[in-house]
C-alpha cells in the first residue's frame, strides 16, 4: 500500500496542478477549431492552434479566418486545404492563394452546388503541423483534402534545421507535441522560455525576419546526416497523414513541389577542398573569369572540366545550367539546375527527393491523387525550366503561378470524378484569369512584401531587387497594407469608397467580389455585386449574384430583380418560380398575378415555337405579352424577329415604332 501511495502521489499532484491551471484558464486552447464569435453555429481555425508547434511563441503564426458550419448542411461539399506559406497564398494571401482561385472557379462552374473550402495552411510550419491538423480535421466530415507542403521541412517549426525543434525521431516529436495540449506542459514551456530569456539578458536579440529566426543550421550538405533526417521526417509524417485519411476513405489531392531553379543562384555553395580537388579549383576559377568576360564558350568548357573534377558543387551546376540553356540544350540545363537546387546548403527549397516521396506515397494509397503541379509549371515555362516567369523569389508563385496551381488541382478533381462539369458550363482557365477578383491593391501589396523580403537575408545577393513606387491611390493603400498599417478589410473599404466616389463601378465590383470570396456566406455582398453589375449593364453576372443572394436569404426584393431580369433575357420559365415567391411574399402591394399569367402564356407560346420557329402569329403574340408586362427588351426582340420574316408586318412595325420612338 505504501509503495502504491508513493507512486500515486506525484501523479495526483500533477493532476491537481493540471486541474488548477484549467480552472484559472491558464495557457491556450490548442484545439484546431473554435466557435466563430459572430455566429456560434460556425467554426473557424483557432488562432492559437499553431502555438503547439512553436517553442518560442513569438514565432507562432496565424491562418485564415474561413468559418464553416458546425453541422454540415445537406449537399455541401467540404474541402480542407493543408500546407505552408505557398498554400496560404504568400505574399498575396486572401484571393491570391490557389484555393481561392479554385473556389471562384467552382462557384461559377457549379452555381447550384455549395462548396466549403477551408484553408488551414500556415507560414513557417511543415509536415508536423500538417499531421497534427490532419488528426483533428477528420472528425469534421471532409469530402476531400488538398495538400501542398514540403519546402519548410528543414526550417519550419520542429524541422531538423530549425531553432524551433524538440529533437529526436518523428515518433518522439509527435508524442511530445500531443502532450503540449496539457496546461502543465504549457507551464513548463513558459518557464523554459523565461529561463532562456534570463540567460540571454544582455546579449543581442535575434530580431530579424521570422525566416532568420527560424534557421538554426544554415548549412546542411546534400545527403548529410541532417539532410537524411529531414527526408525521413517528411516521409514519416506525410505517410502518417495519408494513412489517417485512408482509414476514413477521404480523397486526398496532393501536389508535387515547384521552385525557382532557373533564376535563383544557390544560397550556399560549399567551398571545395583545394588539396583533394586541385583541378576543380583551377578550372572553376578559369570558368568564372571567362564568364565575367562574357566568353560563354570558354566558360562552358572550363565549367565542364570543373564538374568532371568534382561533381557536387552547387554554383558550378547552376552556371552550367545557364550555359546549357543558352546553347539550346534544355534537357541538360534542367539536369544541372535540379542538381544546383539539391546541392544548395541552405534548404529553403525542397530537394527532388521530396517529389519522389510524394509520388511513392500517392502510389501506395488508393485514396490519394497526385496533382502534377510541377508539370503544369514546366509546361508554362521557357524550355520547361521554372524561373522568375512564375515564381516571385525562391518558392512562392506570382498570380499567374497561383492560377496555374489552382488549375492543376481543378483538373485533378475532374480526373478523379470528384467534380463533373456539364458541357458548356465550365469556367475555363483563360476566363478565370480574366475574371478572378484580385484587386490591384492585393497584387501591389504582394510586390512590396517580396521587395522587402529580397532586401534581407538570405536574398541579399541571390535575386535582383525590385523598385517600388507609391504614387497612385492603389500604391499608397497597398504599401500600408504590406507593412500592416491597415488591415485588409480596411484597405478594401477604402478602395470601395474611392471607386464609388469616382463612379468606377467595375473596380468597385471587383472589391465586392473579393470580399465575397472572403465571406462566401454573406448574402448582402452578393446583392451588392449584383447591383453594381446592373450599373455596368452586365445582366448575366447580375443574375448569378442575385441567385446566390436569394439562395442564402430569400426576399421579395431579390425575387423581383430576378424575375424581371429573366423576363428581360427571354427566359420566362426561369422567371416563374421567382414570380411565385414574390406573389406569396408580396411586401410592395403590387399586383403581380397578371405578370405571372402573361409569363406562363409566353412559356406556352415559346414551346409552340420549337416546332415552328417562323410562325409570325405566335411571335407577335409573345411580343404583345412582353409589351403588356412592360418588358420592352423582350417585346422588341420578338417584334424584330417578325420583321426579319416579313418586313411589312403592320403589328410588328407599330410595336417597334412605339418602343424605339420612330
Amino acid at each position: 500500500m505504501f509503495k502504491i501511495i508513493s507512486v500515486a502521489v506525484p501523479f495526483c499532484v500533477l493532476t491537481l496542478l493540471e486541474c488548477g491551471l484549467r480552472l484559472f484558464h491558464y495557457g491556450h486552447d490548442l484545439s484546431l477549431f473554435i466557435a466563430y464569435p459572430n455566429n456560434k453555429n460556425y467554426l473557424y481555425l483557432n488562432p492559437d492552434a499553431s502555438k503547439r508547434y512553436f517553442i518560442n511563441q513569438k514565432n507562432a503564426t496565424t491562418g485564415n479566418v474561413e468559418p464553416f458550419q458546425k453541422k454540415k448542411a445537406p449537399g455541401t461539399r467540404r474541402i480542407f486545404v493543408l500546407g505552408e506559406s505557398t498554400t496560404i497564398g504568400y505574399p498575396y494571401f486572401h484571393n491570391g492563394s490557389f484555393h481561392r482561385w479554385l473556389q471562384y472557379r467552382l462557384t461559377h462552374t457549379f452555381p447550384d452546388q455549395h462548396f466549403e473550402i477551408i484553408n488551414l495552411a500556415l507560414t513557417a510550419v511543415n509536415s508536423y503541423t500538417v499531421l497534427g491538423f490532419a488528426r483533428e480535421l477528420v472528425d469534421y466530415e471532409p469530402d476531400a483534402v488538398l495538400i501542398y507542403a514540403g519546402h519548410n521541412e528543414y526550417y519550419g517549426a520542429m524541422g531538423v534545421g530549425s531553432t524551433e525543434q524538440l529533437g529526436g525521431t518523428p515518433a518522439l516529436v509527435n508524442a511530445l507535441l500531443r502532450l503540449r495540449s496539457f496546461k502543465i506542459m504549457q507551464l513548463a514551456a513558459d518557464c523554459y522560455q523565461k529561463a532562456l530569456a534570463l540567460g540571454a539578458r544582455g546579449k543581442p536579440e535575434n530580431d530579424g525576419t521570422r525566416m532568420q529566426r527560424m534557421v538554426a543550421a544554415q548549412q546542411i550538405p546534400y545527403q548529410s546526416e541532417l539532410y537524411e533526417r529531414g527526408v525521413e521526417q517528411f516521409r514519416a509524417n506525410l505517410g502518417e497523414v495519408l494513412d489517417i485519411f485512408a482509414r476514413q476513405n477521404v480523397p486526398v489531392f496532393m501536389g508535387n513541389l515547384i521552385s525557382n531553379e532557373r533564376d535563383l543562384k544557390p544560397f550556399v555553395s560549399f567551398p571545395v577542398d583545394s588539396t583533394r580537388f586541385q583541378g576543380f579549383v583551377r578550372n572553376y576559377q578559369m570558368a568564372l573569369d571567362f564568364l565575367q568576360k562574357a566568353d560563354n564558350a570558354q566558360a562552358y568548357g572550363y565549367f565542364k572540366k570543373a564538374d568532371q573534377n568534382y561533381g557536387a558543387h552547387a554554383l558550378c551546376h547552376y552556371y552550367l545550367g545557364q550555359l546549357e540553356s543558352a546553347r539550346g540544350d534544355a534537357t541538360a540545363a534542367r539536369g544541372h539546375f535540379s542538381k544546383a537546387r539539391d546541392l544548395d546548403g541552405l534548404r529553403f527549397r525542397a530537394p527532388e527527393k521530396f517529389n519522389q516521396i510524394i509520388g511513392q506515397l500517392a502510389d501506395k494509397h488508393s485514396n490519394v491523387h497526385l496533382v502534377d503541379v510541377k508539370r503544369a509549371f514546366e509546361t508554362a515555362s521557357p524550355n520547361g525550366i521554372i524561373g522568375k516567369d512564375l515564381i516571385l523569389e525562391h518558392v512562392h508563385p506570382d498570380l499567374k503561378g497561383y492560377a496555374l496551381m489552382s488549375d492543376a488541382f481543378y483538373e485533378a478533381l475532374k480526373e478523379a470524378k470528384f467534380i463533373s462539369p456539364a458541357p458548356g458550363s465550365e469556367m475555363s482557365l483563360a476566363r478565370l484569369r480574366k475574371e478572378m477578383p484580385v484587386p490591384s491593391i492585393d497584387s501591389l501589396a504582394g510586390v512590396y512584401k517580396v521587395a522587402n523580403l529580397k532586401s534581407s537575408w538570405p536574398f541579399n545577393a541571390a535575386l535582383d531587387r525590385d523598385s517600388v513606387k507609391t504614387e497612385t491611390f492603389e500604391e499608397r493603400v497597398a504599401f500600408d497594407l504590406a507593412y500592416r498599417r491597415v488591415s485588409w478589410e480596411n484597405a478594401m473599404d477604402q478602395a470601395y469608397n474611392h471607386y464609388i466616389e469616382s463612379k468606377n463601378y467595375r473596380e468597385a465590383r471587383e472589391i465586392v467580389e473579393a470580399l465575397i470570396l472572403e465571406h462566401p456566406a454573406d448574402a448582402a455582398l452578393y446583392s451588392q455585386s449584383a447591383m453594381l453589375s446592373g450599373q455596368l449593364g452586365d445582366e448575366r453576372n447580375a443574375l448569378f449574384s442575385f441567385q446566390k443572394a436569394f439562395g442564402m436569404a430569400p426576399s421579395f426584393e431579390t425575387a423581383r430583380y430576378l424575375f424581371v431580369l429573366f423576363l428581360k433575357m427571354d427566359e420566362p420559365e426561369k422567371a416563374v418560380p421567382y414570380l411565385d415567391y414574390a406573389i406569396g411574399n408580396n411586401t410592395s402591394g403590387l399586383n403581380l398575378t397578371p405578370v405571372r399569367t402573361l409569363a406562363q402564356e409566353v412559356v406556352a407560346l415559346r414551346s409552340s415555337l420549337s416546332t415552328d420557329s417562323t410562325n409570325i402569329s405566335i411571335l407577335n403574340r409573345i411580343a404583345s405579352a412582353y409589351y403588356k408586362m412592360d418588358n420592352r427588351d423582350g417585346a422588341l426582340l420578338y417584334a424584330r424577329k417578325v420583321l426579319k420574316l416579313n418586313a411589312k408586318d403592320a403589328v410588328a412595325l407599330r410595336m417597334v415604332r412605339e418602343l424605339i420612338g420612330h
